[in-house]
């Protein structure tokens, strides 16, 4: 919801609530749930979401409900075998939305019915020149209405809110101090993830010591093959072996231990840029690195990841203006999600058990 089209900013934005979060990816990679983007997606089969009472909360913010039905129309787009591992993350992005939103109500920012029914109006002219018709997508998105007009209105609140803080003098800093996140800049990577069995610390401890061993018996056998080189061999070509070693030896303990669907292709992630394509930990490492380093353990929502660069391209030159767009995207998802970790720090927060 971050300034984008109308359609997809609220009608899509109901669909995918969480979803576009945790289970978008490339369509030039393999489903990488573990790796989630905000591109282009192609979407599970929808199943039939269960029968839940209209009243059912999975969760109280504040004392303002979140309703199971909300959860499990987003879930309806998840694929089966992943639901109960998205869920806390899909509960938590409904949250930190919630929390915004009170916080915006709270500190007066109004919407006019006649804003709302602007957007409304637009989708249904966007859905007609689809030829689709509006209260049939209502229907596939499991959303009334009335719904949809309050997730209209939750839209521009926030926009409201970002547009105002996002500064011609804010962007051109973001912009001229993180030039590689809009230059086009990109990195091919593998990586090898383990979630740990536990929220506690001491599970997150044994899930970190089991990936740093597993980086050391990588780097162990391959210094054992290129040790078997012919003496002699000049400095171009053990780099090459080496090169061809990590690559080999990483994408192999990837099909075997790795815990993403990116298994079956050696852990391989394809190509991403830095700003709105991969979750920022796993970008962030990942363009800090060098082609064939593997990182330390970097966590993200999804556990734990072994990564290991394997080509990288430069950006072009480009001007502000030219990608002023792409930097206030990047600058409101910023501004959330720093606002909902300041929010939550004095929220009132019970999450129902799932249902």
């Amino acid at each position: 919801m971050l300034g984008m089209p109308h359609l997809r900013g609220a009608l899509l934005g109901l669909a995918l609530t969480g979803f576009a979060a945790v289970a978008q990816t490339p369509a030039t990679t393999p489903p990488a749930g573990t790796v989630p983007v905000t591109g282009t997606a192609k979407t599970a089969p929808a199943a039939t979401t269960p029968v839940v009472s209209p009243t059912a909360e999975a969760a109280k913010v504040n004392g303002e409900a979140i309703y199971e039905q909300a959860v499990l129309r987003a879930l309806d787009r998840v694929p089966p075998a992943r639901r109960t591992e998205e869920r806390p993350r899909l509960v938590a992005y409904l949250i930190d939305n919630l929390l915004i939103d009170q916080a915006l109500r709270t500190a007066g920012y109004k919407v006019e019915a006649t804003e709302i029914e602007k957007r409304v109006t637009e989708m249904k002219a966007e859905l007609k020149k689809a030829g689709k018709e509006f209260d049939k997508m209502l229907g596939e998105l499991r959303v009334n209405e009335t719904e949809l007009r309050h997730h209209i209105a939750a839209d521009l609140r926030w926009y409201k809110y970002a547009n105002a803080q996002a500064t011609d003098k804010v962007l051109t800093e973001l912009f001229t101090t993180s030039k590689d996140m809009f230059d086009g800049s990109a990195v091919k990577a593998r990586h090898i993830l383990l979630s740990p069995t536990g929220k506690d610390e001491k599970s997150e401890q044994v899930t970190i010591a089991q990936l740093r061993q597993l980086k050391k018996t990588i780097d162990g056998e391959v210094d054992a093959l290129v040790a078997k080189l012919p003496a002699g061999t000049d400095k171009l070509n053990t780099e090459k072996a080496r090169t061809a070693a990590m690559l080999d030896t990483f994408s192999k303990y990837a099909k075997d231990r790795s815990e993403c669907p990116t298994k079956n292709n050696g852990g391989d992630v394809g190509w991403f840029q830095k700003a709105g394509f991969i979750v920022a930990p796993f970008s962030q490492a990942a363009f800090g690195m060098q082609p064939f380093q593997i990182s330390d353990p970097i966590k993200t929502p999804f556990g734990y990841h072994l990564i290991m660069v394997t080509e990288k391209k430069p950006g072009k030159e480009v001007k502000f203006e030219d990608v002023k767009e792409l930097v206030k995207e990047v600058y409101f998802d910023r501004l959330h999600d720093g606002l909902a970790v300041q929010l939550r720090v004095k929220a009132t927060i019970s999450i129902a058990d799932a249902k």
